[in-house]
């Protein structure tokens, strides 16, 4: 299983076009679009997580133009952040 992250996406993609989008290519296990807590607007990214065909998305997906901007899609990276991350 791989999770994939997705930038760039215009403000109206939801979930489900994710899902879509990526089943495409392989086995979407989820997909999901990140909203401001506040605002419950779209942050213009989400995650796609894929049983199988991650490097086959990868490499049909990014860069492409998908509802009128150029899709950044690669593998996730990890959250660790140095010095913990704390505000201050």
């Amino acid at each position: 299983m791989k999770k994939l992250y997705v930038g760039n996406l215009a403000w109206a993609v939801t979930d489900e076009d994710l899902q879509s989008l990526f089943s495409e290519h392989g086995g979407v296990a989820s997909a999901s679009v990140i909203t401001d807590r506040e605002t419950g607007r779209s942050r213009g990214f989400g995650f796609v997580e894929m049983e199988d065909g991650a490097d086959a998305a990868i490499e049909a997906l990014n860069g492409v133009d998908y509802k009128g901007r150029a899709l950044r899609v690669n593998e996730a990276q990890s959250k660790q952040r140095p010095g913990g991350g704390g505000r201050f």
